[in-house]
């Protein structure tokens, strides 16, 4: 059977959580790069698989699928051993998985997005004071998540986790979390860091994309 191919960027989040889950699952994925500062998403053949031209965008056997978030549970549900990442018969706890996934979805990626766009669209060397408010105001929250349990839900490792590391590795880089004040936080992201695939999945794309933005910087404020 042919293997899932994956169309994307190393240096992206998004991108980065899928691997992290395929990763998590013991899933092999065929990964595609799309450049989009070269326009890659807007061929003609990759507008054919996703007309919203976005990564990452799945390939699984002529089954297009775009959107992280709609990607990973596909993935553990389709290709997984078990369901201990996104349980099937525990409804609610599934339920809260999905929130935490729309709250990376609609929160955090959403922030990185407004943190990073003024540097690689505007000439911006720095990030806007209203998105590092908002950055802090997420860290609470995944305070407060981390309240009653070492993971996002509860005490086991979900894709919620998965999901979040993945904009958190490059928010944390670009808006430090206090470690007294967000300790739990911290403590969250030390054990995903030591996931045996972490560096593979995110780590070594995360640390490209800052390295980007730091080039970015550097070259902006010369203009």
């Amino acid at each position: 059977m042919k293997k899932p191919v994956l169309y994307g960027m190393d240096i992206s989040s998004v991108c980065r959580s899928v691997s992290l889950v395929a990763k998590a699952i013991d899933l092999d994925l065929e990964f595609v790069e799309v450049n989009l500062f070269a326009g890659d998403h807007k061929s003609p053949e990759f507008l054919r698989m996703n007309p919203q031209h976005t990564i990452p965008t799945l390939d699984d056997n002529g089954n297009f699928l775009w959107d992280s978030h709609a990607i990973i549970p596909y993935l553990v549900q389709t290709y997984g051993r078990n369901d201990d990442l996104y349980p099937q018969d525990d409804i609610f706890k599934r339920a809260r998985i999905d929130q935490r996934l729309h709250f990376d979805n609609g929160i955090l990626y959403a922030q990185l997005r407004k943190a990073v766009t003024p540097i690689f669209f505007k000439f911006g060397t720095t990030i806007p004071q209203e998105v590092i408010i908002e950055v802090n105001a997420a860290y609470e929250f995944m305070e407060t998540f981390l309240k009653d349990g070492l993971y996002l839900v509860g005490n086991s490792l979900t894709i919620a986790d998965l999901s979040c590391a993945a904009s958190i590795s490059s928010l944390f880089e670009l808006i430090p979390a206090e470690v007294i004040r967000f300790s739990k936080l911290h403590a969250w992201f030390q054990r995903i860091r030591g996931l045996p695939y972490y560096h593979e999945a995110n780590g070594r794309g995360n640390t490209k994309y800052i390295a980007l933005i730091r080039e970015l910087r550097e070259k902006n404020a010369m203009c």
